[in-house]
Formats: structure tokens, C-alpha cells, sequence
């Protein structure tokens, strides 16, 4: 978790920051695959369209919509900054890891701007009309970062290294995603109670439901749900519904076998906890109305997760099932 200060309130918001990533592949096709096989040769390739020079290639012509003629040209490698705009604070997704341009920059026989990366020591270095040339990786792949970034001069950096022994046809790479999302009093009342091997829920005074600890509010009677409201859940329930999810393997996935994600209405009140992990029970076994009790971190488990004690899931009490026909229907 974070916290934040805004605009000098000595209020804190408390923030989680998560992160999605996930992998992804396209294919190329007969224009852009041969601009990546040839960065891969330490080249830039343009395509021709009527008496002006595309680079990066096209496959259509930008002003007629007509598909153009597979007419290549190499261009380059050094060119001239059109524009160009100053990164001052980089972050894990820039090319770089310390301040540099983003620049539009034409390469010396194209009629047209590339985007890449100037890499100066500072802001007092980047001036349109000035003259820069590519640094190459020493692995390259196909891919617009074969080129780490231009630099003053007129003559490139060439290095040898591996590249791809085939023409590039497929591009993979890793999309992600960072956001940020608040966290309610209630929601860290409720981390602190399971912290403490405690369920805890919330108590309308109106209508008098029960609602998980980290609700905040009554919906029904639109009563706000505050620390006068807390109250005890019993920690036995029984399963209402489930899930079975199949891992699919994608950056960060720890999971390899298919596992569950169950309801349980918990007993004598009116409270269902959501998508729960069941514990030392095979897929094919999980089942409606299944009598489970909560299972806690050990100190051992705590001290492995780097974190308070929490709840590690539901196991079976060994008790006959729940055949009630209307748990189906319970999943909140």
C-alpha cells in the first residue's frame, strides 16, 4: 500500500497499486516484417509511394487509401530531428532508464518521420535540425528496439551480434497495465480483523442485515456502516457455489493445476464470502452444500507470506452436505 497527500490535507488516502500484465503476438505481414528483419541487419528499409520515400513502410498510400507496390529502399541510417519532446522522469515502461527525447526524426532519404528515442545527457543538448544516428543492440530480434536509441552524429554504432536466421514474420511482447485503486477504512478493518483469526461483519440498525466487514454501507436502507456496527461472524459455513479455474500461463502465474474458487454462506447469518480458496480438496470433489471451516495462516505461513497472519482458505468439516435445492441460488 501507499499513501498520498493532496493538496495539503492531513487526511491520507491510502492507494493499492496493482499491475496486469499479459502476453501478446502479431503477426507482421509483407510490409512491416521486412522493415524488422531489416533493424534485425542493422538497416532502416522505406517503401515508395508515387515520388515521395515512407518510412516506417506502409502498406497503403496514406493519401490515395491504394495498396502500394512492394517497392523497398534503404534510407539512413542517419537523419535529421523534426521535433521533439523532453522525458524528464522515466518510468519502468521507457526505453530508458535516465531522462532523454522522444523525437520525430527524418532519416536521410525518406520524405517522412520515424518516432525513436535521443539519448543526450541533458535537455541543453536537443535542438530541432540537429543531426543524430542509431546505437544498435548487440541482440536483436526484429523490433523497433533493435535500435536503442539515436545519439549525435552522423555515423551509426554498429555491433555485431546475434540476430534472427530467419525473415521476421511474428512480434511478441508483454502489454501491461498499472493502476491504482483507494482502500476504505472498512476494507483495512477487515484486513486487520482476519489479521487477528477473526470474521467480522456489519450490522444494519434499519434492517438489521449482516453484511461483510468491508461492505461500508447498507444498500437497502442506504445507512452508512461504521465501527458501532461491527459484530462476529462465526467462522463455519457451507458452500452455495463454485468455480473451477484452468491456469492459463502468462507472466507471474504460479498456478499450473486447475483449482477452485467457492461461495460460502456462512452459518447462522445472512452473509456470503465471496470466491474463496478451498483448501486440500481435488476439483472434482468440490461440490454444493459441502460443510467447511475456516483454516488460518500458522505463525510458519505468516512469516513465509512476509505479511500479518491471514485467512488461507475453507477445508471440509467432514459433516454430512447441506441438501437444501435453494443454496444454488446463493452466490451473494
Amino acid at each position: 500500500m501507499r499513501t498520498s497527500h493532496e493538496r495539503g490535507i492531513a487526511e491520507v488516502t491510502i492507494t493499492v497499486e496493482s499491475t496486469i500484465k499479459f502476453p501478446y503476438k502479431r503477426s507482421l505481414g509483407p510490409v512491416i516484417g521486412p522493415f524488422m528483419t531489416a533493424l534485425a541487419e542493422q538497416r532502416f528499409i522505406a517503401i515508395r509511394s508515387g515520388s515521395r520515400v515512407i518510412c516506417p513502410p506502409l502498406e497503403w498510400d496514406p493519401e490515395t487509401a491504394a495498396e502500394l507496390p512492394r517497392d523497398f529502399v534503404d534510407v539512413g541510417p542517419a537523419g535529421t530531428v523534426c521535433t521533439w519532446s523532453w522525458v524528464s522522469r522515466p518510468t519502468e515502461q521507457h526505453p530508458l532508464d535516465r531522462p532523454f527525447a522522444f523525437a520525430l526524426i527524418k532519416l536521410d532519404g525518406a520524405d517522412t518521420a520515424l518516432t525513436h528515442v535521443v539519448d543526450v545527457e541533458s535537455i541543453d543538448q536537443m535542438s530541432t535540425g540537429m543531426r543524430v544516428a542509431p546505437r544498435w543492440r548487440a541482440e536483436r530480434l526484429g523490433h523497433i528496439t533493435d535500435v536503442e536509441a539515436f545519439v549525435p552524429g552522423e555515423e551509426a554504432i554498429t555491433v555485431n551480434g546475434g540476430v534472427p536466421g530467419e525473415p521476421v514474420t511474428m512480434m511478441s511482447y508483454d502489454a501491461s497495465i498499472t493502476y491504482k485503486i483507494p482502500v476504505s477504512d472498512n476494507t483495512i478493518k477487515a484486513h486487520e480483523a482476519t489479521a487477528q483469526g477473526r470474521l467480522v461483519g456489519l450490522k444494519c440498525p434499519v434492517c438489521e442485515r449482516i453484511y461483510a466487514r468491508d461492505r461500508g454501507f447498507c444498500p437497502i436502507d442506504t445507512v452508512e456502516l461504521t465501527d458501532d456496527h461491527e459484530v462476529e461472524l462465526p467462522q463455519r459455513g457451507v458452500v452455495t457455489s463454485y468455480t473451477i479455474i484452468t491456469p492459463v500461463q502468462y507472466p507471474g502465474q504460479t498456478e499450473t493445476e486447475p483449482f477452485s474458487r467457492v461461495m460460502v454462506l456462512i452459518d447462522e447469518i445472512d452473509v456470503v464470502m465471496m470466491y474463496q480458496p478451498l483448501v486440500d480438496v481435488p476439483v472434482e470433489d468440490v461440490r454444493i452444500g459441502m460443510r467447511v471451516a475456516v483454516v488460518w495462516a500458522s505463525e510458519a505461513e505468516k512469516a513465509d507470506a512476509g505479511r500479518p497472519g491471514n485467512l488461507v482458505g475453507w477445508m471440509p468439516t467432514g459433516e454430512p452436505d447441506n441438501t437444501d435445492p435453494s443454496l444454488a441460488n446463493r452466490i451473494m
